[in-house]
This record gives C-alpha cells, structure tokens and sequence, in this order.
C-alpha cells in the first residue's frame, strides 16, 4: 500500500548537492566516509514538516522496500541564499573566546552553522546561510517500512522533540512524559503536535532525581 500523509515511516537516504559530494546520509558505508560511525534510520510521521519540504512531500505515494531518487530546486530543499545572512563581526569578539578565525572555517554562531569569509582589518565577515542553501539537492532514498504500533510511533516524535534520554509512558488516551520540572514549559510546547498526529493527549510528570538514578541502575 502506498504511503500517504501522517504515516510514519522510517528511511534511508543519501543526499548531495547537484553535481557535488555526499553531504548527509544515514546510510553506515557512506556516513563512515563523512566521518560517522553511528547511524540508524531516520523517522519521520510524513507531511509534518520533518525533513525539508520536498523530501517530505515526495514520500507520499511511495511504497516500501523501493530505490527513489529525486531532485530538489532550492525552495524546496534548504532555501535561497540570503544576502542579509552575510555578516560583520569584529576580530576580537573571537579572540575573546580563544577563536582565531581564518577563511573557511565552520564554527556554531547564533545558533547557526556560519562559514567565515574573510578576515581583515580587525573585522571577520561570515555567512550565516546553511551551506546547501541556493543548491539543488538530490536525494536517494528507501523507506525500509511503515510504523504501526503506537509505542514506535511515540517514541518517534519523542526521540524527534526532546531526545532519546527522555522517558515516557501511555496511559489510555495519554503521552506522559517525564522529565524535571523546569523542562516542563518546553515539553507542553509541542502538545497540539502530539494530539494532531497521535490523537495523543499530552501530560507532563515531574522526574524525581532518584526515579532517574533507578532507571540508570536498572539499565
């Protein structure tokens, strides 16, 4: 059966710019080559914006088990070059943090991935723009099978909004999820999320310290 909108699926893909090298991929012989050792499939629920939107659509109608591959214009993919993501920083505000910058050099700035462009005159001039944006992407991908139950599917969206070390647990129409109190404004963020695509209401129960130390003995 064909994959339709809010199925979640897990895939593998390699992706790469029109006429460049691999840049992302879950795939272990080619993730090796960029330098990572541990990869898995990705999941996604389909039509939520999970991936970048011409990836996302192009699921749709799809059937496990099938080689795909797909070309993305810009707009599509990571976006067009923006020149107001083209900015002046002064020298010393890296030499501050122990940085010497030099061209070509990546680093995370505003929480951003910014390239540096040029150094000079005590003045440091990066692009803040994701670097596959302007490109066209190619992806090739597989997706390996279609989630049914809906622990795999809960765990999926957990993993995907707060990460794999945050536990939860179904009670009848409900998705509790466990954390410390002060990460409860960030865990209800994404209720309407859980109930749109789980029909899950979403509840949040506060982790005693010694509750995370008998789960990590247990373990």
């Amino acid at each position: 059966m064909a994959i339709q909108k809010n199925d979640f699926i897990s895939f593998e893909f390699i992706a790469r710019a029109k006429g460049g090298e691999i840049f992302d991929t879950n795939i272990l012989e080619e993730a090796k080559k960029l330098g990572l050792e541990k990869v898995k499939p990705n999941i996604i629920c389909i039509g939520q914006g999970m991936v970048v939107s011409g990836l996302d659509k192009s699921f749709e109608g799809k059937e496990t088990g099938k080689d795909y591959e797909i070309e993305l214009k810009p707009e599509e993919a990571f976006g067009a070059r923006d020149s107001s993501l083209i900015k002046t920083y002064p020298l010393k505000a890296f030499l501050s943090r122990n940085i010497n910058p030099q061209p070509g050099m990546m680093l995370a700035l505003d929480n951003s991935i910014a390239k540096i462009i040029s150094v000079s005159g005590g003045r440091v001039i990066i692009d803040l723009n994701n670097p596959m944006a302007g490109k066209n992407i190619i992806y090739k991908f597989k997706i390996i099978n279609k989630l049914e139950k809906i622990e795999e599917k809960a765990a999926a969206l957990r993993d995907y909004f707060y990460g794999s070390q945050v536990s939860f647990e179904l009670k009848e129409n409900k998705i509790i999820i466990k954390a410390q109190k002060e990460a409860e404004k960030f865990i209800m963020i994404y209720k309407d999320k859980f109930k749109e695509m789980l029909n899950l209401d979403l509840e949040f129960q506060e982790e005693k310290p010694e509750e995370k130390k008998e789960e990590k003995k247990g373990k």
